[in-house]
């Protein structure tokens, strides 16, 4: 039945889907695990690089987080040539707020435009959707620390915990159980990084496959942006790695 309303974007089938948009949306899910998590004094996102290779030079490639002005970046899911195209124009919108009106833009003032732009694409004929999502984490004046998801139909909704990309439903089991209110920055850390470890097909995950990034206030009351370095991530990873007798317990608590 799919086959005859899914060639164009805008031809709705007799169940009222829309088959372009939801192929794009599996396209996120074989992407690489993609994590965001709200603290009371920050926010954390962390991505799986694919792309791993001692001759690539990581200092001048990024991809899975990228900075969009002082106080927000955005982690990526999907085809990233997609994503450098939406990031273009995320930054652009928020310096070209920035210089109108002598303020940065509300984090989710550029979620909405961002999204409008999206679902602009599902609306038209001759264009396909993105095929990529968002999260969206940053801080601003009127709600604090934000984080938001969006989809490449151009809904977006504000989270405490949220992760796209393989093995999403995994990850998200884990958040409802371990994220609670009032979490500080270095517990939403180690939740994210067991969160990766139980995600990721790699029994002990390093800095060389992984990105994290963090907007959080310094004692100053300033907010800033920051990628941890490697030697953070690694003393992260290790740490939420089971042990061999921890991992033994496990097994012989479940069978038992």
């Amino acid at each position: 039945m799919a086959r005859r309303y899914d060639s164009r974007t805008t031809t709705f089938s007799p169940e009222g889907r829309l088959y372009q948009v939801e192929y794009a949306m599996e396209a996120i899910n074989l992407a690489g695990s993609t994590v965001g998590v709200l603290a009371e004094d920050g926010v954390i996102l962390a991505g799986e690089k694919k792309t791993t290779s001692k001759l690539l030079d990581q200092a001048k490639q990024h991809e899975k987080l990228f900075q969009l002005d002082d106080a927000m970046f955005c982690a990526v899911a999907g085809i990233t040539s997609d994503a450098n195209i939406l990031i273009n124009r995320l930054r652009l919108t928020a310096q070209q707020h920035t210089y109108s009106f002598s303020e940065p833009m509300p984090v989710e003032q550029l979620v909405t435009s961002i999204c409008d732009y999206k679902q602009g694409y599902t609306q038209f004929g001759g264009l396909r959707p993105f095929g990529v999502s968002f999260l969206v984490a940053g801080y601003d004046a009127h709600h604090g620390f934000q984080l938001y998801h969006t989809d490449p139909s151009g809904n977006f909704s504000g989270w405490k915990g949220y992760a796209i990309g393989v093995n999403n439903n995994t990850a998200m089991q884990i958040m409802r159980q371990d994220w609670k209110p009032g979490m500080k920055l270095q517990e939403a850390l180690d939740l994210t990084a067991k969160v990766l470890v139980k995600t990721m097909d790699t029994a002990s995950p390093t800095a060389e496959r992984l990105e994290f990034g963090i907007v959080y206030k310094t004692p100053e009351g300033q907010v800033k942006f920051r990628m941890l370095k490697d030697t953070e991530i690694n003393k992260l990873m290790a740490d939420a790695t089971p042990k061999e007798g921890e991992e033994a317990a496990g097994a012989a608590t479940s069978t038992s």
